[in-house]
């Protein structure tokens, strides 16, 4: 079973997610701060996670850059209502695998999700 971690500090983006994703059968967390996003991420089993970049007390783009420092190879999808190009861009450079802004359309955010599993994770073709 897949493992999500949803990092999103707006209740209603996470309970949408989270909803959505568990519907799919996949297995969620929801962590609302940078920090809480960093502690799960390392000390939990996820096989993707789900950033915004607009988290309170560490923003998303240093909990990015710290994964990735740590030699954190999973799948991070930034999912956003940030749309500067040059802001989109820092982020794939500073490792995240796509970014996706909101609003956005479920349907089209559980088909990246799966594409990075099928790609990085074995939990699809376990379930």
């Amino acid at each position: 079973m897949c493992r999500i971690l949803i990092a999103e500090d707006e209740v209603k983006i996470a309970a949408f997610m989270e909803k959505g994703f568990k519907k799919q059968g996949f297995t969620t967390a929801i962590a609302q701060n940078g920090p809480q996003a960093l502690s799960m991420a390392t000390e939990s089993e996820f096989d993707l996670l789900l950033l915004d970049l607009g988290l309170p007390a560490i923003d998303g783009m240093t909990v990015l850059r710290e994964l990735r420092n740590r030699g954190e190879q999973r799948p991070i999808i930034v999912v956003t209502a940030r749309t500067d190009r040059q802001e989109l861009l820092s982020a794939l450079e500073s490792g995240a695998n796509e970014c996706v802004t909101k609003p956005f359309s479920f349907n089209d955010l559980l088909l990246r999700v799966r594409s990075h599993l099928q790609e990085k994770s074995p939990c699809l073709s376990a379930g």
